[in-house]
């Protein structure tokens, strides 16, 4: 069956050309979520300042990415006739208005939680509909190509939060942290604004609410598996970038060190960024053969990484960062070849309902992913060897569940 096109534009719409819209995405990307990140980096010392539980905390994670979820089907799905470049400006200013609100508001677990929570929608209505800007502007045989550096925009903004709060925390203070975020989308908004031009929705003759109805998209076996793979990979990925710090600051005081929570951001940012180079790779590679055989492969090595990382707690820092970035390496490796498949799979005139559901569900596991975690945690006694082997093992179960997703459908 030929591979249809990412979008449905015959012609790409003025502007600047596909490279440097590339460019101006992850620039914007970054800016734009300079907060994504800031909970996980700072998460033990919110938990000794509100006195949080593992689970408490797992629940403040988890329902950033409910907020996403919730926000997803209106935001992306309405970019089959609406110019995604409005709801990409939109969310902006929704993310950095949360971001302001965490650092003058956020006391204790229930006012981050909420706060935190519309963090979450204001991402989901920058990075799906931000692939769909691009693809709604360009197709070609590059196609694949210009999603897999889409993509890694994505894990770049993810990677540099991490530095940014820790560097930002430990000069001037978390408050200070959450305000230099919402500054970025300040920044990010105004990029968009000055160098995207606006463009007239793709018009693909069906009806606005037959383009948002999703039944058809369930009923697309081949779109569902990659859907349902994604999910587990969100699971697996939101759990590890969730608890990453503070299995680093774990792992450095049990071999006498201070704990330092900017050094274990910028560990956490190195890990981050060798799993976006995975993501390109593992993109080009899934474009040249068999991608359900590639993702399964991946999935498989990435379950055993898992358990390789999670009991590595008694060995160096350097040594348990060299094993979760091979970790991040392999959870990464399918990232682009999931949402790639999905996106090609998706029947015309479906692609913006295609990618709600591939956002909601995949996400979905986003929200299970970093609570699962803290649950282990607590049911295994809290920060100790055991309890952490446990915890990286319940993450690497997100694989596990991919693979049958993938193979079953």
């Amino acid at each position: 069956m030929a591979t249809p096109s990412i979008s449905d534009a015959p012609l790409p719409a003025p502007g600047p050309s596909p490279q440097a819209l590339i460019a101006i995405l992850t620039a914007t990307s970054i800016l734009g979520m300079l907060g994504s990140s800031s909970f996980a980096a700072l998460l033990p010392e919110f938990e000794t300042l509100w006195h949080l539980s593992n689970t408490e905390a797992g629940w403040i994670s988890a329902l950033f990415f409910a907020g996403y979820v919730a926000a997803v089907p209106l935001l992306v799905g309405s970019t089959d006739h609406v110019d995604p470049r409005r709801i990409y400006l939109g969310s902006l200013v929704l993310g950095g208005a949360a971001s302001v609100a965490y650092a003058l508001l956020a006391h204790g677990f229930w006012s981050a939680a909420v706060i935190r929570s519309f963090a979450g929608m204001g991402l989901a209505g920058t990075y799906m509909p931000g692939l769909k800007l691009l693809t709604d502007r360009y197709s070609g045989p590059r196609q694949g190509r210009y999603i897999a550096y889409y993509t890694a925009g994505f894990s770049f903004g993810t990677a540099f939060s991490f530095a940014f709060t820790g560097e930002v925390t430990d000069w001037l203070g978390w408050q200070t942290a959450f305000l230099g975020a919402a500054g970025g989308s300040l920044v990010a908004f105004a990029l968009i604004w000055l160098l995207v031009s606006p463009a007239p929705p793709v018009r693909t003759g069906i009806p606005a609410l037959r383009r948002l109805a999703f039944r058809p998209v369930f009923k697309n076996r081949a779109a569902m598996a990659f859907v349902l793979g994604y999910a587990g990979h969100t699971f697996e990925l939101f759990a590890l970038r969730g608890w990453l710090n503070a299995y680093l600051i774990y792992a450095d005081r049990v071999r006498g060190g201070s704990g330092d929570i900017s050094n274990a951001s910028w560990l956490s940012t190195l890990t981050v960024l060798v799993g976006t180079v995975s993501s390109i790779y593992g993109a080009e590679v899934a474009a040249r053969a068999d991608r359900r055989r590639i993702i399964g492969r991946v999935m498989i090595l990435s379950v055993l990484a898992s358990i390789a990382a999670g009991f590595s707690s008694g060995l160096p820092v350097w040594t348990v960062t060299a094993l979760c970035c091979l970790y991040s390496m392999l959870i990464m490796a399918d990232s682009a070849a999931l949402t790639g498949g999905a996106v090609v799979s998706a029947n015309a005139g479906q692609r913006g309902a295609t990618l709600a559901v591939h956002s909601v569900l995949g996400f979905s596991g986003g929200v299970v992913g970093p609570l699962a975690v803290g649950l282990v945690l607590d049911l295994a006694g809290g920060g100790s060897y055991l309890a952490w082997g446990l915890a990286f093992l319940t993450m690497g179960a997100g694989s596990l569940a991919a693979l049958f997703a993938i193979r079953g459908l």
